[in-house]
């Protein structure tokens, strides 16, 4: 016999059973024996644990229906398979055998070819079982270290800006992400902010949004003309892949004109609060999409940015949650959001953004998110 052979552990009560599978069997695996239910939980739980168990159904004082719900509400034992030896034919009982576990019914009297097939059969299932779930276990291992990686290109800190109140949230939808966003500080009064998404999700969607990561600090030079940053992304990114694009929006930030500058390529437009005008905007500046046109060409737009102004860029992950009836958030709803909580601090508002879209979808009922989020409020206050 091989030294690997698998073990199977044989329980019966019936001395003419247990010779007849052990004769069929014992060429080919280990046979381990026990003639009740109680000394069958205890063999099942020394080391090393069988790989199959052939269990008798009638049996005194404990049936085999009861060892078998015992091994499956055991954590040492449930992932064996457990094989039923019965001599009842019902389909009741059959049904009732699987409701406890068992993955198979052997039927007496035994032949030999089916024993040997549905042993051979189980624990091939269970080999492939076990290397399923080993697979499993270093994708998400992987996975979380990607995620680690990820989230180490975004900011660990919002940059001090002195007039400027910002906030930043960013929630992935699975554990890596397209969404991107990061700050270029240009001098004490100047500072650029871009919020990006890569379309897609997951993996290939993640390593290009840390493409952007290393594309946005070679456009230091250009980060007080949000058109020319744009440009140089694209042209950054142009040919580095074939099925996915990004959207982007870039604002300069300039609190000694108290102004902002903004730029899109195929973002959701800049909502913008005018506090003295009690008015709440949306501007759109968009040129093409990043890493699809190598000749695209971006235009910017001036924006006055005075005490208790707002503006607010993000994904489309907030505007496209939609609710039970598949309605969106949308646009309109999200600037009546701004024009009624316009006199919270920036945290205090993307937090309470995001728990009005957590209600809105209904996640607490356990729906799954449907995109990528990632929310960035700025508020000019000089005091």
């Amino acid at each position: 016999m091989n030294a690997d052979a698998k073990t199977v552990l044989l329980v019966d009560d019936a001395p003419a059973n247990l010779q007849v599978v052990n004769s069929i069997l014992k060429s080919t695996y280990k046979i381990r024996i026990a003639t009740s239910g109680e000394k069958a939980l205890k063999m099942a739980n020394q080391s090393p644990a069988p790989d199959l168990i052939l269990l008798d159904v009638m049996m005194p004082d404990m049936d085999g229906y009861e060892v078998c719900s015992r091994l499956k509400a055991a954590t040492d034992t449930r992932d064996i398979p457990v094989i039923f030896l019965t001599g009842q034919t019902e389909a009741d009982d059959e049904t009732k055998g699987f409701e406890v576990g068992a993955v198979d019914y052997i039927h007496k009297p035994f032949s030999p070819a089916v024993v040997k097939a549905r042993v051979h059969t189980h624990l091939l299932l269970r080999g492939m079982r076990e290397q399923l779930a080993s697979q499993l276990l270093t994708l998400q291992q992987e996975m979380e270290t990607a995620r680690q990686i990820q989230l180490s290109i975004l900011p660990r800190e919002i940059p001090f800006l002195h007039g400027l109140d910002v906030a930043a949230r960013y929630i992935p939808m699975t554990s890596v992400a397209g969404d991107f966003y990061d700050f270029i500080v240009i001098d004490e009064k100047r500072m650029g902010i871009l919020v990006a998404d890569v379309s897609g999700h997951g993996m290939p969607a993640a390593l290009i949004s840390s493409m952007l990561k290393i594309a946005l600090a070679t456009q230091t030079g250009c980060a007080s003309d949000p058109a020319s940053v744009l440009a140089g992304l694209n042209q950054a990114l142009y040919g580095k892949f074939q099925e996915h694009f990004v959207t982007a929006a870039y604002v300069l930030v300039d609190t000694g004109k108290q102004s902002i500058s903004y730029a899109g390529a195929g973002h959701p437009p800049l909502i913008f609060r005018d506090n003295s005008a009690g008015e709440t905007r949306e501007f759109e500046e968009n040129g093409l999409v990043l890493g699809a046109f190598p000749d695209a060409t971006y235009t910017s737009i001036n924006i006055p940015f005075k005490e208790g102004d707002w503006g607010v860029v993000y994904t489309d992950g907030i505007t496209e949650t939609t609710n039970l009836s598949d309605e969106h958030f949308g646009v309109d709803r999200f600037k009546l959001f701004l024009q009624i909580h316009h006199d919270l601090s920036a945290g205090q508002l993307v937090d309470k953004l995001l728990d009005e879209l957590s209600r809105w979808s209904d996640a607490a009922s356990g729906r799954e998110p449907e995109d990528d989020i990632t929310l960035l409020a700025f508020h000019f206050n000089v005091r």
